[in-house]
């Protein structure tokens, strides 16, 4: 049976370049890898294709004979020996492919990224409207000044691991595949220590308490995320470290209640202010004091805007409002006097000083009127 064209097994162009082809075998190799088609003859003989044809294709000398001479360019032990740069070869690629389908971190030589850390500041309203520079003091893993991270003792250095050659990690051949895992003897650091650091006991990173200044800017709001890179859990073996991530939160406000960057309070007024009109003061978030103008049979419930009033709009120039929201309250704990003049007002009450509740009440009777009963027709 005649090979088939390497280019066409890629299903890429003879003009294609080594990107190209690179994305083209990734995701074919992908589909037909035997991990994802156990017990499919035709997957694994696709995926040996697969793997012939890139490694002649993706070597620019076996890519250049194969243009002049095809398959006869490998024909005779020229060149395409499954040995041991084979092997090397294709599982730099599968850890291309699938190194982050395995959740690996690390580079080939142990080091590896420190971990992200979270913190949750709560800040006032206050705070939230003005902004803030706020002092945390966290517990964090830094880098050992003793041993400047090598986890030796001072004056000591580490030995290359001799069992994976400073890798840390060991390569076995299994039949067509070469299965790559984490070094038994240095657990994927490459080194092994002898004589390790009394400070950090071998770990190149020590526990200590750090302070960080970190500014809150106006406007935020509860869950907003502060990133600051580089400031997370050192790495491990000169990893670069991780990021520290601040949460923010707002305590709840005796008086105001936030909807983004509009405020709202409600203010209590008498019966007699809402019925004759008045004027009260409210204080704003902004520590000042606005009047609100309460016009004659205020209704519980009504809301009055001050414009201007509320919270600045995270990163820009705009300003919320503040709705005041106006709560008839009713009187208690009334005096004898007091009664008789609210009796007398009542007697002297009618329909125009209480109009809601005579359109209310006369509505609902109209509408729960007994009908009238149907006459009966001729059939």
């Amino acid at each position: 049976m005649a090979k088939r064209c390497y280019y066409d097994i890629l299903g890429v162009a003879k003009t294609s370049s080594d990107a190209e082809m690179k994305a083209a075998f990734r995701k074919a190799a992908m589909q037909c890898h035997p991990d994802r088609n156990p017990g499919n003859a035709e997957a694994e003989l696709q995926f040996k294709e697969l793997n012939e044809a890139y490694q002649a294709l993706s070597d620019p000398q076996k890519r250049a004979a194969y243009d002049r001479f095809g398959h006869a360019a490998f024909e005779h032990g020229n060149g395409f020996a499954g040995g041991d740069g084979f092997a090397s070869s294709m599982a730099d690629i599968f850890d291309d492919l699938f190194g982050d389908m395995m959740g690996r971190r690390g580079g080939r030589n142990g080091a590896a990224r420190g971990s992200d850390l979270r913190y949750n500041l709560e800040i006032t309203l206050e705070e939230a409207f003005h902004g803030k520079t706020a002092s945390l003091t966290l517990p964090t893993s830094v880098t050992c000044d003793a041993c400047s991270g090598s986890g030796a003792k001072p004056g000591a250095r580490p030995r290359m691991c001799s069992t994976c050659g400073g890798h840390g990690r060991v390569r076995a051949q299994q039949g067509f595949f070469a299965i790559e895992r984490t070094c038994p003897h240095c657990h994927g650091r490459g080194e092994i220590i002898d004589d390790p650091c009394h400070s950090c006991g071998g770990a190149g990173r020590v526990t200590r308490d750090r302070t960080l200044s970190v500014n809150v800017p106006p406007g935020v709001e509860d869950g907003t995320r502060i990133r600051l890179g580089g400031e997370g859990e050192a790495g491990v073996k000169g990893g670069p470290p991780g990021d520290l991530y601040i949460f923010v939160s707002t305590k709840p406000h005796p008086f105001f209640q936030r909807d983004g960057a509009d405020l709202y309070c409600r203010v209590p007024i008498s019966m007699v202010q809402a019925t004759l009109g008045g004027e009260v003061g409210v204080h704003t978030i902004d520590g000042g004091e606005a009047k609100v103008k309460i016009p004659e049979g205020t209704q519980s419930g009504r809301q009055f805007k001050l414009r201007g009033k509320g919270m600045p709009v995270l990163r820009s120039r705009e300003v919320g409002d503040l709705y005041i929201q106006a709560t008839v309250e009713t009187p208690q704990n009334l005096t004898k006097r007091q009664r008789e003049l609210l009796a007398e007002f009542e007697a002297l009450s009618s329909t125009k000083t209480h109009p809601e509740s005579a359109g209310f009440f006369a509505k609902m009777k109209d509408f729960f009127r007994k009908p009238h009963q149907p006459v009966a027709e001729d059939l």
